[in-house]
């Protein structure tokens, strides 16, 4: 070996010797980042940031972001992945603020008064529960009341508006659908069970004018509907005399219930209502 060539071959074993340095740091970082991503704590974080996230409903044709959030789902199989649920969770996002922006190939509420049967939703005694039941199961229970509400609703041709923590606000057009959605909604929330809990869902409803401004509903007859709904007690569901006249009384069992409520109109009457088999 000449000396010439040996500064030559030292740089050469120097340049080896960091690149498996290098190697070996890259290899204890991806395991480190494996193990992170797959951690049941990191896994049950990312899970209850990504359940915080309103949904979006599903008012158009299949989406691109909808095929994306597909095959992420589909990443690493059936292990758990923080990363796929912070990927879904940025979907999710994008969705929201797309739907809320009338983005391309979302549909638009238009910024008018329309004929619009309101309808609210939330749990009977849910809070009770929650203080006790921790923190996993709430998010649990949430999740599970949220989805089957929002699958009934829309078979049903209504639009999930916004999810308010144990409730759901939606709009129809179709007042007599609105109806039945809100009994086979009362049935699938039932049949949910978290920790020995079965959740009972109540309903409200009311046909009007509401104005629809960015996705949402706003004006009196959203307030009535909150008021009915929230005067009807576990399982059962009470409407306006406005729904009424927007539907065939001989299809439902209607009775007549005493109600006042702030900011409604003293005129308003309210009835339960069950659909006749």
């Amino acid at each position: 070996m000449s000396p010439a060539d040996s500064p030559k071959k030292a740089a050469k074993r120097a340049v080896r010797k960091t690149d498996k340095g290098d190697a070996s740091v890259a290899k204890r970082a991806a395991e480190l980042l494996a193990r992170t991503d797959s951690s049941d704590g990191v896994v049950s974080l990312a899970r209850a940031a990504r359940s915080l996230i309103p949904e979006s409903p599903v008012v158009g044709e299949d989406r691109s972001s909808d095929r994306l959030a597909r095959l992420i789902a589909q990443a690493r199989g059936e292990q758990p992945s923080a990363v796929r649920e912070l990927g879904l969770a940025g979907v999710e996002v994008w969705q929201t603020l797309t739907r809320r922006r009338g983005g391309k190939g979302v549909a638009r509420i238009p910024d008018e008064p329309v004929a619009t049967t309101i309808m609210f939703t939330d749990l009977v005694a849910f809070s009770t529960w929650a203080l006790r039941a921790g923190d996993d199961h709430v998010l649990e229970l949430i999740r599970a009341v949220d989805q089957a509400t929002a699958t009934v609703l829309r078979r049903r041709g209504g639009q999930v508006v916004k999810t308010l923590g144990d409730g759901t606000m939606a709009a129809f057009t179709d007042a007599g659908q609105a109806i039945l959605a809100a009994f086979e909604a009362v049935t699938a929330v039932n049949a949910i069970e978290v920790a020995g809990y079965r959740p009972q869902l109540r309903v409200g409803l009311h046909t009007g004018m509401p104005r629809a401004v960015d996705g949402d509903f706003l004006g009196i007859d959203v307030n009535i509907a909150a008021r009915v709904g929230a005067a009807a007690g576990a399982g059962e569901v009470f409407v306006s005399d406005a729904v009424v006249a927007e539907v065939d009384p001989t299809q439902f069992v209607l009775r007549r219930k005493r109600f006042r409520a702030k900011g409604v109109p003293k005129e308003t009457v309210v009835y339960s209502v069950v659909p006749k088999l």
